[in-house]
Order: structure tokens, then sequence, then C-alpha cells
């Protein structure tokens, strides 16, 4: 009998744990709502849960208002353009405000440009190292081709790894990644959100954001 007594005590904590590890889905519905997100930069649009920001000068954000992300996974479906230097669609992460955060972002129009595919997918740490430094400073290191390759007019899936200080990202479900890099920031964490650079419009959909027990979202 005094086995039984226990098992409503691990069915609960079974129940928690898995309630845990459920990855976090925000709703996209309210990007458009100013207590739930912060746009930057950009207009945003929402339809059938798929955020559209539009093209303009500068870069682009648009945040999550109430959550700290530290280590953890992130994915998403992103779509951008075949446009040569038009198109610049990413994620950004430990943020601090519209002008100082990390972010991994693609660039479409180099998927499948022989002469420039390596690069296709960019780390940055804005404002101190945007990616032309990086590429002058340290070529090859913060940027590279994309193991699987998609159409650079569709949509394409991407999982962010951040964790130990290192960003991965993986494209279309590769079990390799497309890029695997030290943060360069010494934040540990911060807000993250949506990102377009200069010139570009993009889109995003299907947000899971799974934070690492211990170094989590707040």
């Amino acid at each position: 009998m005094k086995a039984f007594r226990f098992f409503p005590v691990l069915i609960s904590i079974i129940l928690i744990s898995c309630n845990q590890n459920k990855p976090l889905t925000p709703d996209l519905g309210k990007v458009a709502d100013p207590d739930v997100w912060s746009v930057f930069n950009r207009e945003v649009n929402v339809e059938d849960d798929v955020v559209h920001l539009d093209a303009r000068p500068g870069s682009g954000l648009v945040k999550l208002n109430d959550l700290i992300l530290g280590d953890g996974t992130v994915e998403l479906d992103i779509k951008g353009k075949d446009l040569q230097g038009q198109s610049f669609v990413g994620l950004a992460f430990h943020g601090l405000n519209d002008s100082t955060y990390d972010a991994v972002y693609f660039r479409p129009f180099n998927f499948k440009n022989t002469e420039r595919n390596t690069h296709s997918v960019q780390y940055i740490a804005h404002p101190k190292y945007p990616w032309h430094v990086l590429r002058e400073k340290h070529p090859g290191k913060y940027e590279n081709k994309l193991v699987d390759v998609p159409d650079p007019d569709s949509w394409f899936h991407v999982k962010i790894v951040i964790a130990d200080h290192k960003v991965k990202a993986y494209v279309d479900g590769s079990e390799t990644p497309s890029l695997d890099v030290s943060l360069i920031s010494h934040r540990h964490e911060g807000w993250l959100g949506f990102w377009v650079g200069h010139g570009s419009e993009g889109w995003f959909k299907n947000l899971e954001i799974s934070p690492v027990a211990g170094g989590g979202a707040h």
C-alpha cells in the first residue's frame, strides 16, 4: 500500500517536468499589440499568424516585451527574397535595446550563388560588430554557406541553439549546423525578436522557444 501512496506524487512530478520542457509558443497574432511586442523602424502586419515586416532603410526589429532568454533553442520559419543585396532576414537575441543585440541572419539571394554562397548565413553583435567589421577582421569566421540549400524565394525552417556562449544555426532539419560560432558580446541573456536588415522585408511564422533549464527565460 505504501508504494501507491507515492504514485500521485510521481505523476505530479512527471506532469510538472513535461510542462517545463514544453516549448513556448508566443501568439504571433498579437504582434501589433504594443503591450506584447515592440516594433522598431518597420511597419508590421500579421495575417494567418504570418508576421510581415516591410522594407525600409536601416535594420528593423519586432521583439517580445516580456521574455528574457539566456540559453535555449529557438525554432521558426523564415522567408526572404532572391533579390541581390535586398534580403536580410533572421533572429535577434540577447538584446538590450533596439541597437544592442546579437543576431543570426540569412541572405537568401546568396543561397544558390556559387560565387557568394559562403555569405549565406551571418552572425553579428551590434553595434560594435556589424557584418562588415567581422568580415574585414575575421574573414570567413562568422558567416558560412548552408548545409542544405532551400529555394531562396520560399519558406525555410531555422533552428537556433544558444548554449555555453555559442550559437549554432541549423536549416531545414539538417543535423549539421550551417553556422557554429562563439558569441562576441558579453551578454548572457536578453530579449529576442524577428530581425530584417537594411532595405529588407521579411516574413516569419511558427515561432517556438525552448529555454534551457537553469539558464532559461523569465
